[in-house]
């Protein structure tokens, strides 16, 4: 048999393991631990404003690990807003094309999106629990949650069905622009600036 035939029932056994393992593990570690610290911060503590704090904290280390981290190795997709000169947002939604997106790991892909869509669904739960149970400092941190967890879900849902953009195409595109842009503004405040009278300079002793 030749050495680079594959052995039989070993056709997709590279699909099955991570190529990413620890940015797995983030993708989960934040968002579970704010879960389990909000569901049993109570035990340990019974101060709302140590648990407050931890729970944010890790909300916010969640939604930036997914946001720029995570989705751009585990599936290919990246989300970001960016201010031009005048003022105006942009929201870009990219996607990987091409031979990119044959490098995506199944099992990656399927962690991503299941704890991306559950996530938010607990936290909604938790919303709802809190709502009727007349306990409005434990409904603020859950609508904050809500609000983190959702930002990420509407982002990336955004991303696979109109995220049209390459990712490496889009970004160079956006550099390109930030720099004509720049040029232009400092020729225009060159043109603009006062030139001097070189006649008048006799004057000045």
């Amino acid at each position: 048999m030749d050495d680079d035939t594959i052995a039989f029932g070993e056709e997709n056994e590279g699909k099955n393991q991570f190529m990413h393992p620890y940015v797995t593990l983030f993708h989960l570690a934040f968002r579970v631990s704010a879960i389990v610290v909000y569901m049993f911060c109570g035990i340990f503590t019974s101060g709302f404003i140590v648990s407050f704090v931890i729970v944010v904290l890790l909300l916010s280390m969640d939604f930036w690990t997914v946001k720029n981290v995570t989705g751009r190795l585990m599936v290919g997709l990246r989300w970001w807003n960016y201010v031009d000169d005048n003022g105006i947002s942009h929201w870009v939604f990219e996607s990987r094309k091409g031979a990119h997106q044959n490098r995506i790991n199944p099992s990656e892909a399927r962690i991503f999106w299941l704890a991306l869509i559950l996530s938010p669904l607990l936290w909604c739960i938790f919303f709802l629990i809190a709502l009727f149970g007349l306990n409005p400092k434990w409904l603020l941190l859950a609508l904050i949650a809500i609000i983190l967890n959702g930002s990420n879900l509407y982002g990336y849902v955004k991303c696979k069905t109109g995220g049209d953009k390459n990712i490496s195409s889009a970004t160079s595109e956006f550099f390109k622009k930030q720099v004509l842009q720049n040029m232009a503004s400092m020729m225009t405040k060159n043109s603009n600036s006062p030139s001097r009278n070189f006649s008048d300079t006799s004057n000045v002793i």
